[in-house]
């Protein structure tokens, strides 16, 4: 499949980020090159033809206690699993020169790499957990629901693969 966009390289500049969230920054410019060393996350960057960030994501395997997940899903999970497989949207950012022009929808894209991973390795559902509620409300535009006793929010495999179609 084709992505919107690429793995974080070393030649990205990151150091003029700004997205005017300081801890999504801050991640970009000194922390992401080492989670991904380290395999806590995986960082893909949406680039301009010169290696500048105008915005990325993080995705990173993670897990979500059963009674958390909506009931149409956790009843048709086994009575084993107390702790569902998910995959973890931990950043998405867009660089504030780019405002307006929707590159937010295009980080999206971390659905469809997250449905392929899905295929491999098992995930149920996309969780995030926003930092604010514009990102929350950004996150509802595209179907994730809030999560009961959480802050968190879902989006279902199942959903995400209706989606892509």
């Amino acid at each position: 499949m084709n992505y919107l966009t690429v793995p974080l390289r070393s030649s990205h500049n990151k150091k003029d980020f700004s997205c005017g969230k300081q801890s999504l920054d801050k991640h970009i410019q000194e922390q992401a090159s080492q989670d991904v060393k380290r395999k806590l996350s995986a960082c893909f960057i949406l680039e301009d033809e010169n290696d500048i960030v105008k915005g990325y994501y993080t995705l990173s395997g993670s897990s979500i206690r059963k009674e958390l997940v909506p009931e149409g899903v956790s009843k048709k999970m086994p009575n084993a699993y107390q702790d569902l497989p998910v995959t973890l949207l931990g950043r998405l950012a867009v660089d504030a020169r780019y405002k307006g022009q929707k590159l937010g929808e295009l980080l999206l894209d971390a659905l469809n790499r997250s449905c392929d991973n899905a295929r491999i390795i098992g995930s149920i559902a996309v969780v995030v957990d926003p930092l604010d509620e514009n990102a929350e409300a950004f996150y509802k535009r595209y179907g994730f629901i809030l999560l009961p006793d959480s802050k968190k929010m879902f989006l279902s495999m199942k959903t995400i693969e209706k989606l892509l179609k």
